[in-house]
Parts: C-alpha cells; sequence; structure tokens
C-alpha cells in the first residue's frame, strides 16, 4: 500500500513505494525494481513491455531462459539483450541473477503457494486452487499493510467536497461497494459509471474540482476510459487515490494515493477479492476515524434495523407477524 505525490507529476523516486501492501510493490522498492519502474514510465515502447513484465513475474523471469523471456514479451533475445545492459547488466544471466538475488529477501506468499501448487500438479483441483491463491493474495496484501498509508487517505476521504468513485467493468462491482460503505460518512458521494458508461461517468466528472477527491478502481486487464479519465480528474486538480494490484499499473503514475491490492490468479485475469478486503478496510478506517462517525454509524443500524429479517431491536421477522396476526384473528 502506497500514500505518496504521483509519480507522473514527478518522476519515479523511492516513497513512491515506500508504503506497501503487495510483493510486487516491494520488489518495486528495490534498486532493482526502482529502475525497471523508470523505464516502465520514460523506455521506448520494448523497454516498457519488458519492463512491465519482469514487474509482474519477477519470480517467473528466474526459471526463463533468454528465448521463452523473448516470446513472452514479444520482442527479440537481442532486443533482452540489450534491455540487460541498458539496466546495467552484463548480460541476460546476469539480470536474472540479480532478479535472483533481489526476490531472496521478499519471501512471496503467493510465490511460495505458485510453486506448491505445481508440484501438486493436476491434484489440485481449479476451485481449491482459486481459493487458494484469494486467501495467498489476501495474506499478501495484509503482511505489508501500512495503517499510515491508509490513515492519509482517510483525511482526504473525510476533507473532501465531493468523494467520486470510479470502476468500469467487473471493477464497477467494486465501486458500487465502496460507495455504499463511502456514503454514511461523507457529505458528498458519487458513483461515476453506474449504469451509464463511459459518456455518463464523463459527465459525472465535468464539474469535479481541487476540493474533491476520485477514487479509482482497476485490476488487470485495464481499461482505456478509466485511465483517460483519471488524467483529466488530475489535471483538474483533484485529489486521486487509485485501488489496484501493482506499481506497474498504469494507474499508479497517477495517483496521489494509491492502494495495492494482490491480484493475482491461475486462470482469471485477475481476482478481485482481495480489493473487496482493501475496501472493507478503508470503510472501517473511515468509520473509527472519529467519534462522530461511530455515532453515524450506530444511527444508520437504528434506521435499517426495521428492514432486517428476524426482527432487531424487536422488530418481528415477517412469518412471525403474520403467525400473530392469524393467531389474533
Amino acid at each position: 500500500m502506497k500514500s505518496s505525490a504521483s509519480p507522473a507529476r514527478n518522476s519515479f523516486r523511492a516513497p513512491v513505494a515506500a508504503a506497501l501492501s503487495s510483493p510486487d510493490a516491494a520488489f518495486a522498492q528495490s534498486p532493482l525494481g526502482q529502475t525497471l519502474m523508470h523505464l516502465l514510465a520514460s523506455g521506448s515502447a520494448s523497454q516498457r513491455q519488458i519492463a512491465d513484465y519482469l514487474l509482474r513475474n519477477q519470480m517467473r523471469v528466474t526459471a526463463l531462459g533468454i528465448e521463452e523471456l523473448a516470446d513472452s514479451c514479444q520482442v527479440s533475445t537481442a532486443t533482452i539483450s540489450r534491455f540487460a545492459r541498458d539496466i546495467g547488466q552484463k548480460n541476460y544471466s546476469a539480470m536474472r541473477s540479480a532478479m535472483a538475488e533481489t526476490l531472496q529477501s521478499l519471501l512471496q506468499p503467493v510465490d511460495k503457494l505458485r510453486r506448491t501448487i505445481q508440484r501438486r500438479g493436476r491434484a489440485t483441483s481449479p476451485v481449491t486452487e482459486s481459493l487458494e491463491y484469494a486467501a495467498a493474495n489476501i495474506a499478501a496484501t495484509s503482511d505489508a499493510l501500512s495503517p499510515p498509508a491508509m490513515q492519509a487517505v482517510v483525511r482526504r476521504l473525510t476533507r473532501a467536497k465531493v468523494v467520486y468513485v470510479m470502476g468500469f467493468g467487473l471493477s464497477a462491482n467494486l465501486a458500487g461497494m465502496l460507495v455504499q460503505h463511502l456514503q454514511p460518512f461523507c457529505p458528498h458521494v458519487v458513483e461515476v459509471v453506474g449504469i451509464g458508461g463511459s459518456e455518463v461517468a464523463a459527465g459525472h466528472l465535468v464539474n469535479l474540482t481541487a476540493h474533491d477527491v476520485l477514487v479509482v478502481i482497476s485490476l488487470p486487464r485495464y481499461t482505456l476510459d478509466c485511465i483517460g479519465l483519471a488524467s483529466f480528474a488530475r489535471d483538474r486538480g483533484a485529489c486521486i487515490v487509485a485501488l489496484t494490484d501493482s506499481p506497474a499499473s498504469p494507474l499508479a503514475e497517477l495517483a496521489d494515493h494509491a492502494l495495492y491490492a494482490q491480484s493475482t490468479h491461475p486462470v482469471l485475469p485477475s481476482s478481485a477479492s482481495t480489493a473487496l478486503a482493501v475496501i472493507e478496510a478503508l470503510a472501517v478506517a473511515l468509520m473509527v476515524s472519529n467519534k462522530n462517525n461511530v455515532e453515524k454509524a450506530a444511527r444508520l443500524s437504528e434506521v435499517i434495523a426495521a428492514y432486517l429479517y428476524g426482527g432487531e431491536h424487536g422488530v418481528p421477522g415477517p412469518r412471525k407477524a403474520v403467525f400473530r396476526q392469524r393467531k389474533a384473528v
């Protein structure tokens, strides 16, 4: 998890990844990771492509030959060799060794799980594998959770005149969940996309100002509209909070504050389970941030109690109420 000035407004700096919430972010903080992040932001097309792959597949790269990496990045082996020299390594073998040495100090739960699963081979059911990845993703994010970074986001949300929340595709569902959590505690919350798509989203952001916060949620595969509208909001001076998977995400360079949720999955493009867990953690941090919010939460519980099945606070459930009516007759 990270809270820092946006590297889009300034070139990549060490503080950008200082507060971490995922193994990818931990790797990005290392000297080698920072070099790759620099090329990801300002390198040539081939350099960006290779840097992106290395940042997302650190453990896998240590077991790949140069031809396999070239195929994965869709470049030539000569380009891979040149890239290794560009980042200060003698050759590809030296670069791969540097990757391995960096990873030795970064114990990654997801990668440990991946190796375990590979050893088990076909004995693991897809259902079990998916659930195990979800658990490992959450563990990886939790292990490096930065409470100060979360509190920095809470402070920005609390001070915002309007909080806009944006997510496209599957991330729209996550955005809706966050909106539900924020509404009782923020003066004005706007779900940017809703059912209207990009045109409605753009319309909502037209009146965005420097007093507002845009929370943008996007996991692989990233949508162009999400990135474009986040850039628009940044240009308007709004505070950008990104909930995404990695410092290699295109949203990371746009954000003032980034919350990283590990999203590795063996089949799906990405897993949203950890992002949902981070949303719930953010909601809890906001709720307990001051006494007024605690009181608001209590009042909210009282208001909705009458609508809950089972009759919380003495309100009878539907079946129980019908039985009493029949008995009275």
